[in-house]
């Protein structure tokens, strides 16, 4: 039976909880380090800030551009379009043509990257797809779609829900990638050091990063960027 060794280690261990994953100037440095972006897609981020629409931050477009140079997937799946930022960022990085496909289901989001993805020729190939991601998956799995690169970036609570429906979906090889996974440093805690209102996520979050790891058909790292990041490589058996 399999068990939550995560759990055990952390309970057994004293430890000053610290919200900061990384030294503040080690990442402004590293952000300093990520090639500036186009002025559109500058643009893009600029608004969203503002809006507070969360998007990838800097070190983690960092670590995304570096992981799409060295793979060059040709079929990319991301599960939280967001505005399309990180969908349009993702073509960017790339200097070929990719298929990159997308899944929103707030209608106010769908709207702004509809427009993002229309006003550049460049990103008319990104597909977006509307609706509850999970039901998405199913009709993807359904029909016989693969992937060999998928960025997790979608609601939280749901990343065990999805990993069970990424299965089928992911080639030989491909590479899965999941960002906001120690909210805040929170997932490391003991549940009962997390403010109640918390506790769904932080329990789900834990799921994830068990399943994840406990899955002898993942080959997984687990690094503090940006608000934690997990690159795993998928071994069909």
């Amino acid at each position: 039976m399999k068990t939550d060794r995560f759990t055990t280690d952390v309970q057994n261990t004293e430890y000053t909880a610290d919200p900061v994953l990384v030294d503040p100037h080690v990442t402004e440095y590293t952000r300093s380090l990520v090639p500036d972006l186009p002025d559109w897609l500058a643009e893009t981020e600029r608004r969203s800030k503002l809006e507070e629409v969360p998007i990838i931050r800097k070190e983690a477009q960092g670590l995304l551009r570096f992981l799409l140079s060295a793979y060059r997937p040709k079929n990319i799946l991301e599960i939280g379009t967001a505005v399309g930022f990180s969908a349009s960022y993702m073509e960017h990085c790339l200097d070929y043509s990719v298929q990159i496909t997308t899944i929103e289901k707030v209608p106010a989001r769908i709207e702004a990257a509809r427009k993002l993805f229309s006003s550049r020729e460049e990103l008319s190939e990104i597909t977006l797809m509307e609706g509850d991601a999970a039901e998405v998956l199913k009709n993807l799995a359904g029909d016989s779609k693969q992937y060999d690169f998928v960025f997790l970036d979608a609601a939280k609570a749901q990343y065990p829900t999805y990993l069970q429906l990424l299965r089928p979906l992911l080639r030989d090889g491909a590479i899965l990638v999941a960002d906001n996974v120690l909210q805040e440093g929170s997932v490391a805690e003991s549940k009962f050091t997390v403010q109640r209102r918390d506790r769904t996520i932080h329990m789900r979050m834990r799921e994830f990063m068990n399943e994840l790891f406990l899955d002898d058909r993942f080959v997984s790292s687990l690094l503090p960027v940006g608000d934690g990041m997990t690159v795993s490589v998928y071994r069909r058996r």
